[in-house]
Formats: C-alpha cells, structure tokens, sequence
C-alpha cells in the first residue's frame, strides 16, 4: 500500500472522506461534463486564461475572460461554469498591483458564489512542473497557495499531465472524489475542451 493509499484510508476510516483512490478516477473522469457560457479567470493572474481564451475560440464556444472577475461578475451573466486557472505570476500580480493574498481572496469569494449560483467550478493547471518546482526552490510558494486553494473546491480537474509529476492533482482528486481529466501536450485542450463541453 502506497503512502497516498495508506493515508486515503484513514481519512476515510474518520469519515472525512470518501475513499476514491486514483484507478477509480477514470470512471469518474469519463462523465465529466461541462456546459456553456464559460467565464475564464486565474488565481494567481498567470497568463494561462489567455491560452485556454484561444482554444475556446477556436472551438467557436461561447466564453468571456476577467483577470479580475467577482462575484459581481458571475451575478452579472447566466454563466454555467467557470474554469479557474491555477498558478502565480509575480510579473502579472505586480501589474495589477495586488499580491497573492488579494488573490486567494478573491478565488475563495468566486468560488463561494459559483457555489450559491450552481455554477460548475473546473480547476485547471496548465503549465509544467518546471514551473512549480523552481518557484519551489527560489522559496516562491505563490504556485502551490493558489493550487491549494482552487484545487480541492473544484468540480472538475483540467490538469497538463506533466505538471502532476508528484502526484499532487492525483492526490486532491482521489481524497475529493473530484474527476481528474489529464492532457498530454497543449494541443490536447482543444479535443479535451471539445469533449467537456459537448453536449
């Protein structure tokens, strides 16, 4: 039994969650489903909602995209899901003017209205590990507050299958019972996408 096994098990011995270990993901992976309007924002104002903006539009679907979206924003349009983008940019954050406690702040207050509305919640780690790892190192730990605090409230996990090298993403979905759907390369957002969406 794996560390990940052992301590699932004993969550789930407490009754503070429901075993969901990771072979049981692709069952659960393979109903995930999403609808449109999409709104696209980030926590962390890294440029990953640009990338996913440009799938989106090669898909023809209907989205809108807020660096900087609230709750107000998800009372001012029916939208059905919102994807929230993980990963920081110290760059993108300065900018803005705001540091990464304005910006949990904020994903916490999106997410408890997405709740409230019924709005699908997808959280979506599009970059690589490389990108973890030296924020890891130069002692940079904006990357991982903003998975922690979008990851385990998600709905759905869009993840680039090398950023989940340690097994991190695989871990918050098996302990959440949360679908966890991997790509391989960027390219592969468009068929994913394509996929999620469907109706």
């Amino acid at each position: 039994m794996t560390r990940f096994h052992r301590s699932a098990a004993v969550l789930a011995a407490a009754g503070l969650v429901a075993l969901i270990l990771p072979q049981d993901l692709p069952a659960q992976t393979a109903a995930a489903k999403a609808e449109l309007p999409v709104l696209v924002t980030s926590c962390g104002q890294s440029n990953a909602p640009t990338t996913i903006k440009i799938v989106l539009q090669r898909l023809k679907m209907a989205y809108d995209i807020d660096a900087l979206a609230t709750p107000e924003t998800l009372k001012a349009k029916p939208y059905k899901t919102i994807i929230i983008t993980m990963g920081a940019s110290l760059k993108g954050m300065g900018a803005a003017g705001i540091q990464i406690e304005d910006e949990l702040a904020r994903a916490a207050a999106l997410i408890a209205e997405a709740r409230k509305q019924g709005i699908k919640i997808i959280g979506a780690h599009i970059e690589g590990m490389k990108r973890r790892s030296q924020g890891a190192a130069a002692g940079d730990t904006t990357d991982e507050q903003s998975i922690d605090a979008v990851a385990p409230n998600s709905a759905i996990l869009l993840v680039y299958k090398e950023g989940n090298g340690d097994g991190r993403f695989s871990t918050i979905a098996g302990a959440k019972g949360i679908p966890l759907i991997e790509f391989e390369k960027t390219m592969d957002l468009i068929p994913t996408l394509e996929k999620l969406f469907a109706k």
